[in-house]
Protein backbone atom coordinates (compact mmCIF):
# COMPACT_ATOMS: atom_id res chain seq x y z
CA UNK A 1 0.00 0.00 0.00
CA UNK A 2 1.25 3.62 -0.60
CA UNK A 3 2.44 4.75 2.63
CA UNK A 4 3.50 1.57 3.68
CA UNK A 5 7.10 1.24 4.20
CA UNK A 6 9.78 -1.02 5.76
CA UNK A 7 8.01 -4.10 6.46
CA UNK A 8 10.04 -6.55 8.29
CA UNK A 9 8.49 -10.02 9.20
CA UNK A 10 9.59 -12.17 12.04
CA UNK A 11 8.84 -15.39 13.22
CA UNK A 12 6.40 -15.20 16.67
CA UNK A 13 8.75 -17.46 19.09
CA UNK A 14 5.67 -17.15 21.44
CA UNK A 15 3.15 -18.76 19.37
CA UNK A 16 2.81 -22.64 17.85
CA UNK A 17 2.27 -23.33 14.03
CA UNK A 18 4.68 -21.03 12.66
CA UNK A 19 3.05 -17.90 13.04
CA UNK A 20 4.59 -14.52 11.88
CA UNK A 21 4.59 -11.52 13.05
CA UNK A 22 4.78 -7.82 10.71
CA UNK A 23 6.21 -4.10 11.75
CA UNK A 24 5.97 -1.50 9.47
CA UNK A 25 6.13 2.57 9.20
CA UNK A 26 2.82 3.67 8.33
CA UNK A 27 2.52 7.12 7.59
CA UNK A 28 -0.66 8.75 9.31
CA UNK A 29 -2.69 9.40 6.25
CA UNK A 30 -2.49 5.44 4.98
CA UNK A 31 -3.80 4.71 8.38
CA UNK A 32 -7.21 4.69 7.95
CA UNK A 33 -6.82 2.58 4.72
CA UNK A 34 -4.39 0.07 6.40
CA UNK A 35 -7.01 -0.55 9.30
CA UNK A 36 -9.39 -1.71 6.81
CA UNK A 37 -7.26 -3.71 4.76
CA UNK A 38 -6.68 -5.39 7.89
CA UNK A 39 -10.40 -5.77 8.56
CA UNK A 40 -10.85 -7.06 5.43
CA UNK A 41 -8.61 -9.94 5.35
CA UNK A 42 -10.02 -11.08 8.57
CA UNK A 43 -7.58 -10.14 11.03
CA UNK A 44 -8.66 -9.53 14.74
CA UNK A 45 -8.45 -6.33 16.60
CA UNK A 46 -6.60 -7.75 19.03
CA UNK A 47 -3.56 -9.29 16.53
CA UNK A 48 -2.71 -5.90 15.44
CA UNK A 49 -1.05 -2.70 17.27
CA UNK A 50 -0.23 0.88 15.47
CA UNK A 51 1.75 3.31 17.89
CA UNK A 52 2.24 7.06 17.05
CA UNK A 53 6.10 8.10 16.91
CA UNK A 54 7.17 10.87 17.54
CA UNK A 55 9.66 12.06 14.79
CA UNK A 56 12.54 14.19 16.53
CA UNK A 57 14.73 14.31 13.82
CA UNK A 58 13.15 15.66 10.50
CA UNK A 59 14.01 13.74 6.95
CA UNK A 60 14.82 15.12 3.64
CA UNK A 61 11.84 15.07 2.35
CA UNK A 62 10.20 17.21 5.13
CA UNK A 63 12.49 20.14 5.08
CA UNK A 64 11.12 20.05 1.34
CA UNK A 65 8.06 20.64 2.40
CA UNK A 66 6.44 17.33 0.89
CA UNK A 67 5.73 15.92 4.33
CA UNK A 68 5.04 17.13 7.62
CA UNK A 69 5.27 15.07 11.58
CA UNK A 70 1.80 15.71 12.50
CA UNK A 71 -0.73 13.77 10.03
CA UNK A 72 -4.09 13.17 10.42
CA UNK A 73 -4.79 10.09 10.85
CA UNK A 74 -8.86 9.41 11.59
CA UNK A 75 -8.32 6.14 14.01
CA UNK A 76 -6.26 7.87 16.11
CA UNK A 77 -8.61 10.79 16.68
CA UNK A 78 -11.62 8.31 17.25
CA UNK A 79 -9.55 6.25 19.53
CA UNK A 80 -9.00 9.27 21.84
CA UNK A 81 -13.13 10.24 21.17
CA UNK A 82 -14.00 7.07 22.63
CA UNK A 83 -11.61 7.03 25.70
CA UNK A 84 -12.53 10.45 26.76
CA UNK A 85 -16.79 10.19 25.85
CA UNK A 86 -17.41 8.17 29.17
CA UNK A 87 -17.64 10.05 32.88
CA UNK A 88 -14.91 8.34 34.31
CA UNK A 89 -14.20 8.59 38.26
CA UNK A 90 -10.86 10.81 37.14
CA UNK A 91 -13.36 13.11 35.56
CA UNK A 92 -15.71 13.92 37.99
CA UNK A 93 -13.27 14.03 40.60
CA UNK A 94 -11.28 17.27 38.51
CA UNK A 95 -14.65 18.80 37.64
CA UNK A 96 -15.72 18.89 41.34
CA UNK A 97 -12.41 20.62 42.36
CA UNK A 98 -12.41 22.71 39.53
CA UNK A 99 -15.79 23.79 40.29
CA UNK A 100 -14.54 24.24 44.50
CA UNK A 101 -11.81 26.50 43.15
CA UNK A 102 -14.41 28.08 40.61
CA UNK A 103 -17.33 28.78 42.92
CA UNK A 104 -14.63 30.61 45.71
CA UNK A 105 -13.47 32.60 42.57
CA UNK A 106 -16.69 34.44 42.20
CA UNK A 107 -17.52 34.45 45.72
CA UNK A 108 -13.90 36.41 46.60
CA UNK A 109 -13.75 38.01 42.75
CA UNK A 110 -10.56 36.67 42.03
CA UNK A 111 -9.62 36.19 38.64
CA UNK A 112 -6.51 33.48 39.74
CA UNK A 113 -9.24 31.46 41.14
CA UNK A 114 -10.93 31.19 38.31
CA UNK A 115 -7.76 30.88 35.95
CA UNK A 116 -6.29 28.21 38.40
CA UNK A 117 -10.49 26.39 38.15
CA UNK A 118 -10.03 26.34 34.21
CA UNK A 119 -6.39 24.82 34.19
CA UNK A 120 -8.10 21.74 36.37
CA UNK A 121 -11.13 21.48 34.27
CA UNK A 122 -11.18 18.44 31.71
CA UNK A 123 -14.26 19.38 29.58
CA UNK A 124 -11.81 19.65 26.70
CA UNK A 125 -12.06 15.75 26.35
CA UNK A 126 -15.80 15.31 26.26
CA UNK A 127 -16.01 18.45 23.69
CA UNK A 128 -13.84 17.34 21.37
CA UNK A 129 -15.58 13.55 21.27
CA UNK A 130 -18.43 15.25 20.69
CA UNK A 131 -17.15 16.52 17.55
CA UNK A 132 -15.37 13.53 16.75
CA UNK A 133 -18.75 11.59 16.78
CA UNK A 134 -20.99 14.55 15.05
CA UNK A 135 -18.14 14.37 11.97
CA UNK A 136 -17.46 10.90 12.25
CA UNK A 137 -21.37 9.93 11.91
CA UNK A 138 -20.90 8.12 15.12
CA UNK A 139 -24.63 9.20 16.90
CA UNK A 140 -23.69 6.91 20.15
CA UNK A 141 -20.30 8.43 20.33
CA UNK A 142 -21.81 11.91 20.27
CA UNK A 143 -24.22 11.47 22.71
CA UNK A 144 -22.50 9.66 25.10
CA UNK A 145 -19.54 12.50 25.42
CA UNK A 146 -21.96 15.50 24.78
CA UNK A 147 -24.07 13.60 28.00
CA UNK A 148 -21.01 13.82 30.25
CA UNK A 149 -19.93 17.06 29.32
CA UNK A 150 -23.62 17.90 30.77
CA UNK A 151 -22.92 15.87 33.79
CA UNK A 152 -19.84 17.71 34.19
CA UNK A 153 -21.55 20.81 33.96
CA UNK A 154 -24.66 20.12 36.02
CA UNK A 155 -21.78 18.94 39.07
CA UNK A 156 -20.06 22.24 38.74
CA UNK A 157 -23.58 23.85 39.27
CA UNK A 158 -24.37 22.04 42.37
CA UNK A 159 -20.86 21.82 43.65
CA UNK A 160 -20.91 25.14 43.69
CA UNK A 161 -24.49 25.49 45.11
CA UNK A 162 -23.36 23.57 48.01
CA UNK A 163 -20.75 25.15 49.18
CA UNK A 164 -22.12 28.59 48.62
CA UNK A 165 -25.06 27.41 50.43
CA UNK A 166 -22.58 25.93 53.57
CA UNK A 167 -20.80 29.04 53.82
CA UNK A 168 -23.65 31.30 53.91
CA UNK A 169 -24.52 29.15 56.44
CA UNK A 170 -21.82 28.98 58.74
CA UNK A 171 -21.69 33.15 58.65
CA UNK A 172 -18.55 33.17 56.20
CA UNK A 173 -20.70 34.73 53.45
CA UNK A 174 -21.92 38.55 54.56
CA UNK A 175 -25.81 39.23 55.10
CA UNK A 176 -27.38 40.04 52.30
CA UNK A 177 -24.59 38.37 49.87
CA UNK A 178 -26.06 38.70 45.70
CA UNK A 179 -23.64 37.51 43.12
CA UNK A 180 -24.29 40.43 41.30
CA UNK A 181 -22.00 42.10 43.88
CA UNK A 182 -19.19 40.06 42.41
CA UNK A 183 -16.83 41.77 40.34
CA UNK A 184 -17.54 38.70 37.82
CA UNK A 185 -20.77 39.31 37.00
CA UNK A 186 -20.37 39.92 33.80
CA UNK A 187 -19.87 35.93 33.60
CA UNK A 188 -23.78 36.04 33.52
CA UNK A 189 -23.92 38.44 30.39
CA UNK A 190 -23.73 37.24 26.71
CA UNK A 191 -22.01 39.83 24.46
CA UNK A 192 -20.07 39.62 21.18
CA UNK A 193 -16.41 38.91 22.37
CA UNK A 194 -18.43 36.30 23.92
CA UNK A 195 -19.38 34.92 21.02
CA UNK A 196 -15.93 35.37 19.32
CA UNK A 197 -14.14 33.58 22.14
CA UNK A 198 -15.88 30.81 21.93
CA UNK A 199 -15.66 30.35 18.29
CA UNK A 200 -11.94 30.49 18.39
CA UNK A 201 -12.04 28.27 21.47
CA UNK A 202 -13.83 25.43 19.23
CA UNK A 203 -11.17 25.65 16.71
CA UNK A 204 -8.50 25.58 19.64
CA UNK A 205 -9.85 22.84 21.00
CA UNK A 206 -9.90 20.52 17.99
CA UNK A 207 -6.08 21.50 16.47
CA UNK A 208 -4.91 20.61 20.02
CA UNK A 209 -7.46 17.13 20.46
CA UNK A 210 -4.25 15.35 19.12
CA UNK A 211 -1.62 16.92 20.48
CA UNK A 212 1.01 17.40 23.16
CA UNK A 213 -0.83 20.92 23.84
CA UNK A 214 -3.78 19.18 24.90
CA UNK A 215 -2.90 20.10 28.53
CA UNK A 216 -2.99 23.84 27.80
CA UNK A 217 -5.54 25.04 25.85
CA UNK A 218 -7.87 23.42 28.10
CA UNK A 219 -7.41 26.60 29.88
CA UNK A 220 -8.98 28.35 27.22
CA UNK A 221 -11.81 25.79 26.41
CA UNK A 222 -12.73 26.39 30.29
CA UNK A 223 -12.80 30.31 29.80
CA UNK A 224 -16.70 29.66 27.65
CA UNK A 225 -17.92 26.68 30.29
CA UNK A 226 -16.44 26.65 33.77
CA UNK A 227 -16.63 30.24 35.00
CA UNK A 228 -20.48 31.12 33.73
CA UNK A 229 -21.26 26.90 35.72
CA UNK A 230 -19.93 28.29 38.59
CA UNK A 231 -21.23 31.71 38.84
CA UNK A 232 -25.00 30.12 38.36
CA UNK A 233 -23.76 27.57 41.07
CA UNK A 234 -22.73 31.00 43.61
CA UNK A 235 -26.14 32.47 42.73
CA UNK A 236 -28.41 29.05 43.83
CA UNK A 237 -26.67 28.66 47.00
CA UNK A 238 -25.50 32.13 48.11
CA UNK A 239 -28.42 34.27 46.62
CA UNK A 240 -28.76 36.69 43.60
CA UNK A 241 -30.36 33.50 41.52
CA UNK A 242 -32.96 36.33 39.53
CA UNK A 243 -29.92 38.33 38.25
CA UNK A 244 -27.92 35.19 37.15
CA UNK A 245 -30.35 33.43 34.93
CA UNK A 246 -27.85 35.16 32.21
CA UNK A 247 -24.79 32.56 32.58
CA UNK A 248 -27.24 29.47 31.60
CA UNK A 249 -27.75 31.59 28.84
CA UNK A 250 -23.87 31.97 28.41
CA UNK A 251 -23.37 29.05 28.72
CA UNK A 252 -25.42 27.45 26.73
CA UNK A 253 -24.47 29.73 23.51
CA UNK A 254 -20.52 28.62 24.41
CA UNK A 255 -20.94 25.11 24.61
CA UNK A 256 -22.80 25.61 20.93
CA UNK A 257 -19.95 27.10 19.55
CA UNK A 258 -17.37 25.11 21.03
CA UNK A 259 -19.34 22.46 19.12
CA UNK A 260 -19.67 23.96 15.79
CA UNK A 261 -16.50 25.65 15.28
CA UNK A 262 -14.79 22.48 16.64
CA UNK A 263 -16.89 19.91 14.05
CA UNK A 264 -16.29 22.37 11.36
CA UNK A 265 -12.56 22.66 11.97
CA UNK A 266 -12.35 18.49 12.11
CA UNK A 267 -13.94 18.18 8.77
CA UNK A 268 -11.48 20.42 7.31
CA UNK A 269 -8.83 18.10 8.94
CA UNK A 270 -10.17 15.12 7.66
CA UNK A 271 -11.08 16.11 4.09
CA UNK A 272 -8.44 17.89 2.89
CA UNK A 273 -5.41 16.73 1.62
CA UNK A 274 -2.86 15.08 3.90
CA UNK A 275 0.33 15.08 2.78
CA UNK A 276 2.37 14.28 6.05
CA UNK A 277 4.66 11.57 6.11
CA UNK A 278 5.05 10.44 9.78
CA UNK A 279 5.13 7.01 10.64
CA UNK A 280 2.75 5.57 12.93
Amino acid sequence: MEGVRRVVRQPDEAAEGGQMVFFADVEPAAADRLVEEIHAMGIAADDYLLTKIEVVAPQRRHLSGQGGIDGFAWVEVMGQARANSRPLARYLALINVAAVIAALGVIVSSGILIVGAMAVSPDLLPICATCVGLVGGRRALAARAFATLTIGMVWVVLTAAVLSALLKWAGFLPDGFQVEDSSLHTLAHLDYSTVLVAAAAGIAAMLSFETGAAAAVGVAISVTTIPASAYLGVAIGGGGIDKALGAVVVLAVNVALLLATGSLTLLAQRYLPNRSGAPV
